[in-house]
């Protein structure tokens, strides 16, 4: 009982604090917005982006207040359900934002100034109702790519894989010569399908286009083309880390800091992790097969709107008219994560070499986002156990490829 009145005691204590601060804020005229994320990880460099926006905007505070990232849909969901949902929240690309949107609680970003004019339309698709309203404004992309060791490649006189074929050789190369060729592990389940092997898919499906036809059907998930993806992760196997059965995310970042493993597949959000690294290292795109072109996973990661709710609707609308315009996003660019690009159609320098390292692999190449994200998120779960179990040789790559066909043939 004691025990009871102590929370309830607690509680009320932070509602009173809570109305004080509020009538202070409004006796100072200001109107102070909450910003929901799940972006924990970006505490500092968030608030620094916000503190810019109130030079600009003296009267306005937004405050940040991000989420454990995988608690974030539900939590936001809760919030906007029971009328407590921040004023400005990061958006989920397609289908989990798209249904916010249809709930009544995302506001519409279509008329906000900069929107149309500066995103291309691909940047905008992720956050974009069929009927063309866009409901959030695209803030940051992440890219997929091979880190590697540029101080090994030089000492054994190494070079970049031009296709699929040099690649296998080269590791192949490295494993004789007694080196691990690649850090990745299966013990997150995630990393090697998020990080690899829908990293590489576009190299035999192709991009957008070609994956839209997967998802009407027109193209079968066990075609000549998929299976190839499933063979590729066959064939590169032997090449993980030994026990990789049992290598963390974090294990596989380790590994290849440390030099004990010479590549990494894996996303620009990692690199700054290697910022103090003790040697020199690179970035390539994982090559295509022979007679494919190279191609690009460049996935539209992040996105922000506002609470149609919010009775500080107009002030969130101005503040992502400021992330839709070319200063806004070069200052938003200076402060995001490294390996967090914006997406805005402008010349934007990024201070770091290996993020332009990132960008610049982009140049020439057809690049898309991650293949189940837009319609097939419901196949995350299936594909990425398919690739385990191809790894492991608990299933063949046309098994596998089959097992997703069938999957897919129950969504369309």
């Amino acid at each position: 009982m004691k025990k009871r009145f102590v929370v309830l005691f607690l509680m009320v204590l932070v509602l009173v604090l809570s109305i004080s601060c509020k009538k202070q804020e409004a006796a100072a005229g200001k109107a102070v917005l909450t910003m929901g994320s799940w972006r924990a990880d970006d505490v500092a460099q968030v608030n620094n982006l916000l503190a810019e926006y109130s030079k600009i905007k003296p009267n306005v505070e937004i405050k940040f207040q991000p989420t454990n990232p995988p608690d974030y849909n539900a939590t936001l969901r809760l919030q906007l359900d029971s009328g407590t949902g921040p004023d400005l929240y990061y958006s989920r690309s397609y289908a989990p934002g798209q249904e916010l949107f249809n709930a009544g609680y995302t506001g519409d970003c279509t008329d906000i100034p900069g929107v149309s004019a500066n995103f291309s339309a691909s940047s905008l698709a992720p956050w974009q109702m069929p009927n063309g309203k866009v409901f959030a404004v695209p803030f940051a992309a992440v890219s997929h790519a091979v880190y590697y060791n540029k101080t090994i490649f030089w000492k054994e006189g190494l070079s970049v894989p031009q296709s699929w074929e040099d690649f296998l050789a080269l590791c192949g190369t490295l494993a004789a010569k007694g080196y691990t060729p690649l850090a990745n592990g299966v013990a997150d389940e995630w990393d090697i399908l998020e990080c690899f092997f829908l990293g590489l898919l576009p190299n035999y499906v192709g991009g957008a286009a070609e994956r839209v036809k997967y998802e009407t059907g027109e193209k079968k998930l066990n075609d000549d083309a998929f299976t190839g993806a499933f063979k590729a992760m066959e064939d590169v196997a032997k090449y993980l880390p030994k026990g990789y059965e049992s290598v963390t995310y974090n294990d596989s970042q380790a590994l290849f800091n440390t030099q004990q493993a010479v590549m990494f597949m894996d996303g620009s959000w990692t690199a700054g992790v290697y910022g103090d690294a003790a040697f020199d290292w690179g970035l390539f795109a994982m090559p295509a097969p022979q007679g494919k072109a190279t191609a690009i996973c460049f996935h539209p990661d992040m996105a922000i709107t506002y609470n149609k709710a919010s009775k500080y609707a107009k002030e969130a609308q101005e503040f992502l008219a400021w992330i839709a315009s070319p200063a806004g996003a070069t200052l938003a660019s200076s402060v995001l994560p490294l390996g967090f690009f914006p997406m805005i159609n402008a010349t934007i320098n990024l201070a770091d070499s290996h993020a332009n390292e990132f960008l610049g692999l982009n140049s020439g190449k057809e690049t898309d986002a991650r293949f189940v994200w837009p319609k097939f998120l419901d196949l995350y779960a299936p594909m990425n156990e398919a690739v385990i179990r191809v790894i492991k040789g608990e299933q063949t790559p046309q098994q596998a490829a089959n097992a997703m066909e069938t999957a897919a043939a129950a969504l369309r």
